[in-house]
């Protein structure tokens, strides 16, 4: 027998699987040149098309916590009842950066920089590749209410624009070959050329590689711009377990999880480019409790990939962007629990009925 917040949190992993941001595409609205690669400036090589789940988030019935935080995770589409696919079309203009912002880390974000110097950065992800493709339902690495605060934070990169994530059904897609997918771009979406990394892959079974992007751009009179990845400096594939012989040392969502699962924090956040924020929800049948200064949360509360089970000293419990407190955290296997010496804070949240929690991890 399962708890509420048990049956909840299972019930978000399946929904999540079903609108996982795997694929995404960053619109800008120029023809001005970023990186313009001709056919034979690079090789091409295979990216891995699996995505996350993310779970969603519910607004916390508290009024104490109507903060910047939860105006955060308040998605597009609760800001426009109008569907963001459809909102592609008022886009004029636009060059489409493609990716992959499972964990929007510094690779991603390094797309979206390139991106903002010639425009506006959108992006735009797949959803529901995991129930089309069969996928294990696994732990997303950002919590889907926490995506637009991350890229607010890439604000200050992008010419003080922060980039606007868009949603786009893959199985409307899946079928497509490398030459339907450019077209439905071109002739649906009505954008002037592509922005991608040098290992994008794309159309039925990633059957296109960069040099066919580049190729069938031209073609439909598009510009094609490929950029370098973003490398990782401080380890390579040996170093940390990989045995896939495609692995060059890029930056990627695997090696977040990876490091994750390590618990090594200063890691991910380098891979980050920010600090790792894990995200609590409790419902009506499971909140958070005390005692003397530690409050615990069943893991069913959580909403994205923590660390691995073990006590972690530098952290901080963020209620909203103005109020946060140092903490304490421990792992283990059914439960996370926060020690905080502020037993103000302490009594703040438990005493207030906060639903919703952030937790910082510092390396």
């Amino acid at each position: 027998m399962l708890c509420g917040c048990c049956r909840m949190s299972l019930h978000l992993q399946h929904h999540s699987n079903h609108s996982a941001f795997s694929l995404g595409l960053a619109f800008i609205s120029t023809k001005t040149h970023l990186l313009h690669f001709k056919l034979n400036d690079f090789s091409s090589s295979n990216l891995d098309f699996r995505g996350p789940l993310v779970a969603g988030c519910i607004q916390p019935k508290s009024p104490f916590i109507n903060t910047s935080l939860l105006n955060h995770s308040l998605s597009e589409q609760e800001d426009d009842g109008e569907p963001p696919s459809e909102r592609l079309s008022v886009v004029p203009g636009g060059i489409v950066a493609l990716g992959k912002f499972e964990a929007l880390h510094i690779g991603h974000r390094e797309l979206a920089i390139q991106a903002a110097r010639v425009g506006i950065p959108f992006l735009l992800s797949f959803v529901g590749m995991a129930e089309v493709l069969g996928w294990e339902p696994r732990a997303p690495i950002v919590a889907n209410c926490d995506r637009k605060r991350i890229l607010s934070s890439w604000a200050p990169y992008c010419g003080d624009v922060t980039p606007t994530e868009f949603e786009l059904d893959f199985s409307k897609v899946r079928s497509l070959t490398p030459r339907q997918f450019v077209e439905k771009l071109s002739k649906e979406l009505g954008v002037c050329g592509v922005v991608a990394g040098k290992n994008y892959r794309f159309g039925y079974r990633a059957s296109g590689d960069a040099s066919d992007l580049v190729k069938l751009c031209e073609e439909y009179n598009m510009e094609a711009y490929i950029i370098n990845s973003v490398m990782d400096k401080k380890q390579d594939s040996r170093a940390i377990g990989f045995d896939n012989p495609k692995e060059q040392g890029q930056v990627s969502s695997t090696r977040v999880r990876h490091a994750l699962g390590r618990g090594e924090i200063k890691y991910v956040s380098e891979l980050l480019g920010r600090q790792h924020r894990l995200m609590l929800m409790c419902n009506a049948g499971e909140r958070f409790t005390r005692e003397s200064n530690r409050i615990s949360a069943s893991k069913c509360c959580l909403l994205n990939l923590p660390p691995k089970d073990g006590l972690y000293e530098n952290c901080l419990v963020v209620i909203s962007d103005e109020n946060s407190a140092p903490c304490r955290v421990t792992i283990d296997t059914t439960h996370i629990h926060l020690e905080l010496d502020d037993i103000e804070t302490c009594n703040y949240i438990v005493s207030q009925g906060f639903w919703f929690l952030g937790i910082d991890f510092f390396g």
